[in-house]
């Protein structure tokens, strides 16, 4: 056993290598290897797109709660905002960077939380069998890619469209794009069109 005169030293030592632990990351975790998206986009399941018979947006509830009076869209508008000043829960301010199109914007009257894979595409990729508590945790998925904040400008050009319909207007985020595609479709089993698998797999190409 350590002598009294010993013992606080050893303490000492204990706490000094207590602080030099690596912290916590507080960052979410990196994505896949490139290589490895093109894997999991091969597992995706080609089929056409289904029909939006008794589709509707309210099929998809959201946004729903995240606490303390806010919902899942104010989650977003104060994550990917930067100076961001609110009322409550309410974003009332900020700069928020639209990666779809290389803009800036300072109102939030200005930005739309985008959908990665949008309510009407999934609807028509296998959401229509879902139930309505399932299409609602898709709508406020705030674990994967799919919720951004974007210009509105950017957000209505795109629509329901896919990655064989519209791409962003930033080439240089045709990697990043593809990638949070597939991974949403990945996680949630949805399909894609022979069309959209190749415009993804062109988009690919563009990750170095």
């Amino acid at each position: 056993m350590p002598s009294p005169r010993i013992l606080p030293i050893l303490l000492v030592a204990a706490l000094l290598g207590a602080c030099s632990e690596t912290p916590v990351a507080t960052k979410p975790p990196a994505g896949q290897a490139p290589g490895n998206y093109v894997t999991t986009l091969e597992s995706l399941t080609v089929a056409p797109e289904r029909p939006m018979t008794k589709y509707s947006r309210d099929r998809f509830p959201h946004w729903r709660s995240a606490g303390s009076n806010c919902d899942v869209r104010d989650t977003v508008l104060a994550r990917d905002g930067k100076n961001v000043k609110k009322s409550g829960c309410n974003v009332t301010g900020g700069e928020w960077f639209s990666v779809y199109d290389n803009v800036t914007v300072k109102d939030p009257a200005d930005v739309d939380i985008d959908h990665m894979v949008p309510l009407a595409n999934a609807w028509r990729s296998g959401a229509d069998e879902w139930n309505d508590d399932k299409r609602s945790d898709f709508a406020n998925d705030l674990e994967r890619p799919q919720l951004f904040a974007v210009t509105k400008s950017s957000n209505r050009s795109k629509g329901d469209q896919n990655p064989a319909q519209w791409k962003p207007p930033n080439k240089d985020y045709y990697c990043q794009y593809a990638q949070h595609w597939i991974t949403v479709k990945s996680y949630w089993k949805l399909t894609v069109t022979a069309d959209e698998k190749r415009a993804l797999s062109s988009m690919l190409g563009t990750c170095v």
